[in-house]
């Protein structure tokens, strides 16, 4: 088993685990190499844990690629939430995109379409298609609510994780998997979690409907420790980076989570961009220790 596993994000499921290390290690050795850690780990000792296939539509003829989705199909409560959420935070970081006014925040069709309008517009939407954010944003919404579907994501990241693993790097929606990964798993010899763009602190959409569910009641909840106290985990965000909505995950899963900004300009979200800083590295190093 390898000793560091990845665990990608959403969008990805026209990938698979080859294709995503083919850009994940040498970003992640990189990364390393910044950190004055270079060698820490051989090629053979990084796996990728994907998930990514569970939400492809099922090949059949006449059909390509994800199917074709427009804002008529964004649904009412979880999916225009978390969209509008995209979009505020997409004004805040971006001069670019215009903000919402306190009229269009209202989940209506005409919201959704503006906000769709305003984030194909932004930085960090370049280049995706309008059916590839409605499509980003099933994806988290089937993970949170179709539970055998949710099983199956975990249980790919259990299967990539064997007693000589001793760091989960985790991205965007991979961060929720592991996280529920490592906490179904007690015991685990898992010595440092690194999460990156990390969606796992925005309240009520993620954390409050986390497995196991947090503790407290309201907006005074603390999520479960993801293993025992040896376990150091770092979050590391960008500013710009829509997904990551909370940056600082400490008032969530308490203060011994270590909190890293990075700038990955233009790339706020790109898994690569993080892998390569030296910050990142150094987490990484640590649990290879």
């Amino acid at each position: 088993m390898a000793r560091v596993v990845g665990v990608h994000g959403i969008g990805k499921q026209l990938l698979g685990e080859d294709s995503l290390l083919k850009e994940w290690r040498p970003a992640l050795t990189d990364g390393l190499r910044r950190a004055g850690s270079a060698g820490a780990v051989a090629e053979a000792d990084v796996a990728m844990a994907f998930y990514g296939d569970l939400f492809r539509p099922a090949g059949e003829f006449l059909a390509v690629g994800d199917p074709p989705y427009s804002a008529a199909d964004v649904e009412e409560g979880f999916e225009q939430e978390l969209l509008l959420a995209w979009w505020r935070a997409a004004a805040e970081s971006d001069p670019q995109v215009v903000p919402p006014d306190a009229d269009t925040l209202a989940a209506t069709p005409r919201s959704v379409q503006a906000a769709l309008r305003a984030l194909s517009g932004s930085r960090f939407f370049a280049g995706v298609a309008l059916r590839g954010m409605v499509f980003d944003l099933k994806q988290v919404h089937r993970y949170l609510t179709e539970r055998d579907l949710r099983a199956r994501a975990r249980e790919r990241v259990l299967e990539a994780i064997g007693e000589e693993t001793r760091v989960v790097v985790a991205h965007s929606l991979g961060s929720v998997v592991a996280y529920e990964a490592l906490c179904a798993r007690p015991g685990h010899q898992v010595r440092a979690l690194v999460s990156f763009g990390s969606p796992l602190g925005i309240p009520n959409l993620i954390l409050h409907r986390l497995e196991p569910a947090p503790l407290g009641m309201g907006g005074d909840v603390r999520g479960v420790w993801p293993g025992t106290d040896e376990l150091v985990w770092t979050n590391v965000a960008d500013d710009g980076d829509v997904v990551a909505l909370v940056k600082d995950l400490r008032p969530a899963f308490g203060d011994r989570l270590r909190s890293v900004r990075v700038h990955n300009g233009s790339h706020a979200h790109d898994a690569t961009a993080y892998l390569t800083d030296a910050l990142f590295g150094k987490a990484i190093a640590g649990g290879l220790a």
